[in-house]
């Protein structure tokens, strides 16, 4: 597989991530021991449950004192703050974890939190694609469109990788690929102004812009469009041994808190729905109440990394070229979160 601008980036994440090694910093060694320092990448969906264990009081209930809890921004960062010591947990996608594991043997796969991949394929309204035709036909009539992304090397480049594979093609020459950043609003505007004809990113941007009556969910991996990804590992939290060495019990306390989170989440729809308008305050209503809808069907049932979901990601990944090779499952998995 050649290596194009996707498996560039990886490289210089990894690359990022291996100087802090040698520079000395172990990771996990510098903290507060009673403390345990949590970074996001940003507020997006996947990190939901945080947020409803943090409103909920589980952390404080479970003995977790959490530290600050910052945004980072990109998976990079994250990493590079995971590997320096200023953060004990990561929350982030799969991807960040395979890329920091590449260069460093001593990442370990905490929990799970998104099964399903919630990227979606969002279209203009007079887009011509037929959104009852069989897959290949559908991404066959992606061919020749402006596309917008989030970025080179994202989730939502990958996908379209991954999409035009399936129909012989290939979205780096098939398609223009539009990088227009990690804000949905920005996004959308670029679909409702027809800068691009249709967008490959995150939820709730498909919600937003369906609400907005500006787009259409074309493609969701989530709502089955795409069998092959069915049940696929996405959203997670990754940390490193060393950590898990010396907070031991602190990991164990965050993880239950998570737990009752995906158990608030499945079992309580208009407590989830509450919690989700103030996690994401701000955006619109009707997007909020189509997003709750499929938030049980999405989020795992806890933090337990099964490993048919770890498969069907790693398969992802390898096609998609998101990575090259990646770690087995029994040697980054956590062994208290393993089938």
């Amino acid at each position: 597989m050649k290596l194009s601008t996707h498996l560039r980036t990886a490289a210089a994440i990894a690359a990022t991530a291996s100087l802090i090694v040698t520079s000395g910093c172990a990771g996990g060694g510098d903290s507060d021991p009673d403390v345990l320092n949590v970074g996001q990448i940003s507020d997006s969906v996947a990190f939901f449950p945080l947020h409803v264990a943090e409103e909920n009081g589980y952390f404080e209930e479970e003995g977790v004192q959490l530290g600050e809890r910052p945004r980072l921004g990109t998976g990079a960062k994250l990493a590079a703050a995971l590997t320096s010591g200023s953060i004990d947990v990561a929350a982030g996608v799969l991807t960040d974890t395979f890329n920091l594991a590449e260069n460093n043997p001593d990442t370990r796969l905490t929990g799970s939190l998104v099964t399903e991949y919630y990227v979606d394929v969002v279209t203009a309204p007079d887009f011509e694609g037929d959104p009852d035709a069989p897959l290949e036909e559908k991404i066959q009539a992606l061919e020749g469109k402006n596309i917008g992304i989030t970025g080179p090397g994202s989730g939502t480049e990958a996908l379209l990788i991954y999409l035009f594979e399936q129909a012989g093609m290939d979205a780096n020459t098939d398609a223009t690929l539009v990088n227009l950043g990690g804000v949905p609003s920005s996004a959308i505007g670029a679909l409702s102004s027809g800068q691009v004809d249709a967008l490959a990113f995150f939820q709730p941007t498909g919600q937003m812009a369906e609400a907005e009556g500006v787009g259409d969910i074309y493609l969701s991996p989530q709502r089955g469009d795409v069998p092959d990804m069915s049940g696929a590992l996405h959203g997670t939290l990754f940390s490193t041994s060393d950590v898990i060495e010396n907070k031991s019990e602190q990991m164990e306390g965050f993880n239950r808190a998570i737990n009752r989170a995906l158990e608030f989440i499945e079992t309580d729809p208009e407590g989830s729905a509450e919690l989700l308008s103030s996690y994401m305050d701000g955006t619109d209503p009707e997007a909020l109440e189509a997003l709750n809808e499929i938030l049980a069907q999405e989020f795992a049932t806890s933090t337990q990394v099964q490993q048919d979901a770890f498969g069907v990601a790693t398969d992802f990944h390898m096609e998609s070229g998101l990575v090259e090779e990646a770690p087995a499952y029994d040697e980054l998995v956590w062994s208290e979160v393993r089938e």
